[in-house]
């Protein structure tokens, strides 16, 4: 585990990355700001993370797939994450298979497809 609470922040660069892409070119941020997003974001994510070992602890297994992170984001009610997460995550699997699919061509129906494929046990796991 980190030894100190600041360990488990995001890298910086990333969150400056989201930042900029999130906001028109004409806005700025304070470093205050990005340090308050950047702790927003690592405490969703070790939340996320802390309920979806919850649900793999009482599967009995110690590795994390996608499906629990899915259960735990609906467990937790975080629903309007459901559909763009489910879309990166298509993503995520085809680029490890080696797909070329561009962000844009996903759709509703692929959401779908993600759900078959997890069911039949061909899910990529999470460590």
């Amino acid at each position: 585990m980190a030894e100190k609470l600041e360990d488990l922040n995001l890298p910086n660069a990333s969150v400056q990355k989201i930042i900029k892409e999130a906001l028109p070119e004409s806005v700025n941020i304070g470093k205050d700001a990005k340090a308050a997003l950047s702790r927003a974001a690592s405490v969703f994510i070790l939340y996320i993370t802390s309920e979806a070992s919850k649900g793999a602890q009482k599967d009995g297994r110690k590795t994390l797939s996608g499906q629990d992170v899915f259960k735990a984001i609906e467990k937790l009610e975080f629903d309007d994450f459901m559909e763009p997460l489910q879309e990166v995550h298509k993503l995520f699997i085809d680029a490890r298979k080696g797909k070329s699919i561009k962000k844009k061509n996903v759709t509703a129906e692929d959401s779908e497809k993600i759900d078959e494929h997890e069911e039949s046990g061909d899910e990529e796991s999470i460590e």
